[in-house]
């Protein structure tokens, strides 16, 4: 089975906890990834550097948001953060404009600390929020990752792949099971379909309830994909 890795919310507060899922990933053979980096935190020089050391040592940055929190005021916000996303739903609060908007800023602050500009953007919870297609379009990256699959961009033409997503930050006896089966799900497709499989992992992931999946399907995968090399059929 073929797989896509990303590690989420790559900010001041997790980096810690980041690099030591680099670390174990490694110690499973597993080579450089993607690091999902949120923007709009605040970020001391330290750990600017730490984020210039993992690109030296080959993985990748993508933009992941600007401030990853948010206070849900809607009523389908307010039920998809009880349901899915807590409260890092960002773009449920924004208009169109201002989600390109926000996908710009992000993009430039990559290249304001030296670092490369990403190409891929995934929104907090892979909720893209009500983007019209023609800013879309517009959008500073080559993809951007949602929960059902990638927007390939270019020359502002978009296509829209479908690809399988597993995740494990379960941290309760519910979420745990749901995801359980969603991930047991989504590899059964994956390998029925030969898609590559979607394996987002979050900094506090080997402490909770699915560390034990996570690992095993990890080790079920035969080669690590870039998001690069993934284009749609």
């Amino acid at each position: 089975m073929k797989a896509l890795l990303s590690i989420h919310d790559c900010m001041p507060e997790t980096l810690e906890r980041v690099l030591t899922l680099i670390e174990w990933l490694q110690s499973l053979g597993v080579p450089p990834l993607t690091l999902l980096v949120v923007p709009g935190k605040n970020w001391t020089a330290r750990q600017l550097e730490q984020l210039h050391r993992w690109v030296k040592q080959g993985h990748t940055l993508a933009a992941h948001g600007w401030y990853h929190q948010t206070q849900p005021r809607r009523a389908y916000h307010r039920l998809h953060a009880y349901l899915l996303s807590r409260n890092v739903a960002e773009h449920l609060d924004l208009n169109s404009t201002e989600i390109l908007n926000l996908l710009c800023r992000a993009k430039a602050w990559f290249s304001q600390h030296a670092l490369p500009e990403p190409e891929l953007y995934v929104p907090p919870a892979w909720a893209l929020g009500t983007l019209h297609r023609n800013d879309l379009a517009k959008a500073p990256y080559c993809q951007i990752e949602t929960t059902r699959g990638l927007y390939q961009i270019h020359n502002q033409r978009i296509q829209r792949q479908s690809l399988p997503l597993v995740g494990y930050e379960a941290d309760t006896t519910l979420r745990a099971a749901f995801l359980r089966r969603w991930n047991q799900a989504q590899a059964g497709r994956a390998q029925r379909r030969q898609l590559p499989l979607r394996i987002s992992i979050h900094p506090d992931d080997l402490q909770l309830r699915l560390a034990d999946q996570m690992q095993a399907q990890l080790c079920a995968v035969t080669e690590f994909l870039h998001y690069r090399d993934v284009s749609p059929d």
